[in-house]
């Protein structure tokens, strides 16, 4: 498949920064459930570090640093993620119209668990698009970087994954995409790239083509 143009048989969409723009709104809800547990984390801190990220990262993070995740503390972020999403979640601008156009099979592979992609889906309207074509890091052993989302999605879809086309968000996602032998796409035109230079920060994680807008999807 070729890197610049390619016809791809299958094209696995990441869901939050991708086809939903909730990556700001998820690292509030973040920063605001470890506060309530005596844990200090910005919001600028959480999208550094948990972007595209499983909340089996949260736990190792704290781990990591000697410090235990208190029990209630991922239920209670979940709670307030759902809340958050149920009342402000909006689709990544004109998304719709590069799923509903697409004459490719296509699925949504996400770090999120499935109650709240399928929450994400509903709230903008996008869930018909998918119908049971969700896959999340609650199905393989290791989340992204590691590539066994993408490649249980591409089995699940039938697809080599040579011939798979990943469109994704973040470092941790972009490098899972190409651990796993795909073309990735990187998209920057989330809320959370508008102070970051999302082009050189995915370019660098090995991003075959960045863009920013969905109306460029297809103009490479």
């Amino acid at each position: 498949m070729e890197q610049g143009r390619p016809n791809p048989d299958l094209i696995i969409f990441d869901c939050d920064g991708v086809l939903v723009d909730s990556e700001l709104l998820s690292c509030r809800c973040l920063s605001e459930v470890l506060a309530e547990f005596g844990l200090v984390l910005s919001e600028a801190q959480a999208l550094e570090l948990f972007l595209g990220r499983s909340t089996k990262a949260i736990e190792q993070h704290y781990h990591d640093l000697g410090e235990i995740v208190p029990d209630g503390f991922l239920p209670r972020l979940k709670s307030r993620v759902l809340e958050t999403f149920a009342a402000s979640l909006a689709p990544i601008p004109g998304v719709e119209s590069v799923i509903s156009g697409l004459t490719v099979p296509f699925c949504v592979a996400s770090s999120s668990d499935l109650d709240r992609v399928s929450l994400s889906l509903d709230v903008t309207g996008l869930r018909a698009y998918f119908g049971d074509r969700i896959y999340t890091a609650q199905m393989v052993r290791h989340g992204k970087p590691a590539p066994d989302l993408f490649l249980h999605a591409a089995q699940g879809m039938r697809t080599p994954p040579s011939r798979t086309l990943v469109i994704e968000d973040s470092v941790s996602g972009v490098q899972a995409g190409k651990a796993a032998g795909m073309t990735v796409w990187g998209f920057v035109g989330g809320g959370h790239y508008r102070s970051r230079d999302g082009r050189a920060i995915l370019s660098a994680a090995g991003a075959d083509r960045v863009f920013a807008q969905m109306s460029d999807f297809w103009e490479v």
